[in-house]
């Protein structure tokens, strides 16, 4: 037998038999997740929610919404951060083409078609799918909305320090450092001139006098990790019962945490009614014939937050709205209340609380169920660091990211895994647990066959395989 070779040419086949394409069965974790989505819809009701923005009649057909939204949602149980990732790992997976009902022979969308459809679609749109997926959580038991817990995080932009220009003239950084050399005495400043003027000023880098030409809307911020970069802030409204995400929104990087907190409120509140259906009147409370049905259903009562959302004018506009703030108080020393007597009573009364069982309660979940959420969509779903620009075109991924994360707590409700990868995490528990009840077969079958004397001496230990989580 001859070697073949790769250089070889080859003859391509005219014709290909349907029964000779190579099929994959499909991920199970995708299986159901297709079959949660029929249950309940899905399907239908992005079609309807995005025919007003096609042509009825003129055209060829477009992407169906349902594979748009399908693919977004892969970005987030895939951990692919661009566009351009999701849709070669589409391309790619004979799991995922199953998932969005593709053949082998028909190509997936590619990354030009998802960034057309995402301008097309507006951000309501997104919105109304995050909803959607609210009431599924409420039907399932999983979404109370009376607790909830804020936090925000950093999320780098796609836009580079080096090339912010000044507002006011349009300078680069490093024009607008030349021109103060200049102004000092320096004719001809090198390199090592620029950085040691630039050393001894400050306020350097202020949002008030930088901004991005490529993205307006990025500011300059620190990291969590120490660094200056352009990032965007995003706040997360969890749910404290179940870990559901409630409201997601996106503001300004610079914005602090007792100014955002009001607009995070609101959206979560809008979404928790939309939740319980109580936009949607009934025929007989059109006649008037019926009271609003539920009126207190998903109502927020309670609010948990970390010391950077606590001030005297948070805790006072919560106490007006009548919801009990739990805010870790900072350390501010004596304080003066001269007409101030009901940001006082806010203040002392949010200070009893927290002090107290369920205060302490409350707080210790908030760190466990808001951070939960950064990490699923940050750190292992990939969008720590964005690669869109504006703010409506990054909420509305974001919006449809965190929309995986709350369906992940419905899979987890009903089948008990969360991530297709969780099944690959378990197999290395189950092969260790199987050789636990073998050794230990093993163990009580040579008990039996050796002598009494012997039996009653203490058996050696049985070596349990641990799993590693670390993946090459």
């Amino acid at each position: 037998m001859a070697m073949g070779s790769r250089d070889s040419e080859r003859q391509e086949q005219l014709w290909v038999a349907r029964g000779s394409i190579p099929q994959a069965p499909g991920h199970p974790f995708y299986r159901r997740l297709n079959q949660l989505l029929a249950k309940y819809g899905f399907d239908r009701f992005v079609e309807d929610l995005c025919r007003p923005f096609y042509h009825e009649h003129l055209g060829r057909p477009s992407v169906p919404p349902g594979v748009y939204f399908r693919m977004l949602l892969i970005g987030y149980f895939e951990g692919l951060d661009s566009e351009r990732g999701i849709a070669w790992r589409c391309e790619d997976s004979l799991t995922l083409r199953k998932f969005l009902g593709y053949d082998l022979t028909e190509s997936t969308p590619d990354h030009s078609s998802l960034s057309r459809i995402r301008e097309r679609i507006d951000l309501q749109t997104h919105q109304q799918v995050f909803g959607w997926v609210l009431k599924v959580l409420s039907e399932r038991g999983l979404l109370k909305g009376k607790s909830l817990g804020i936090d925000a995080t950093t999320l780098e932009a796609n836009a580079a320090m080096r090339s912010i220009v000044r507002r006011d003239t349009g300078q680069s950084y490093s024009e607008f450092m030349i021109g103060l050399a200049k102004a000092s005495g320096i004719e001809t400043p090198t390199r090592e001139d620029l950085a040691r003027i630039d050393r001894s000023r400050k306020r350097k880098a202020s949002n008030k006098d930088w901004q991005s030409p490529s993205d307006p809307d990025a500011k300059i911020t620190k990291m969590k990790d120490g660094r200056t970069h352009l990032a965007h802030k995003a706040e997360h409204a969890v749910d404290l019962q179940s870990g559901a995400i409630a409201a997601v929104t996106l503001q300004p990087a610079d914005r602090g945490d007792t100014d955002s907190l009001a607009l995070t409120l609101q959206q979560a509140q809008e979404n928790l009614k939309g939740a319980a259906g109580q936009g949607d009147e009934s025929p007989a409370q059109q006649d008037g014939s019926a009271e609003e049905s539920c009126p207190d259903e998903h109502k927020i009562v309670e609010v948990v937050a970390d010391k950077g959302y606590h001030s005297n004018r948070t805790c006072r506009e919560l106490s007006e709205a009548k919801i009990r703030s739990y805010f870790s108080e900072p350390h501010k020393g004596r304080r003066q209340w001269k007409g101030k007597e009901a940001e006082r009573r806010a203040v002392y009364a949010n200070r009893r609380r927290i002090r107290g069982e369920r205060g302490k309660g409350l707080l210790r979940k908030r760190g466990e169920l808001l951070e939960r959420p950064f990490a699923h969509c940050y750190e292992t779903g990939g969008m720590r660091r964005v690669h869109l620009r504006g703010h409506p075109n990054i909420l509305k991924r974001l919006l449809i990211h965190t929309v995986g994360f709350n369906l992940a707590l419905v899979m987890r409700s009903i089948y008990g895994i969360g991530k297709p990868r969780r099944l690959q995490d378990g197999l290395p528990a189950a092969v260790s647990a199987l050789f636990g009840i073998i050794l230990t077969l093993l163990h009580a079958l040579v008990g039996r066959q050796s002598d009494p004397a012997d039996r009653r001496a203490p058996l050696a230990p049985i070596p349990v395989l641990t799993a590693s989580r670390r993946r090459p």
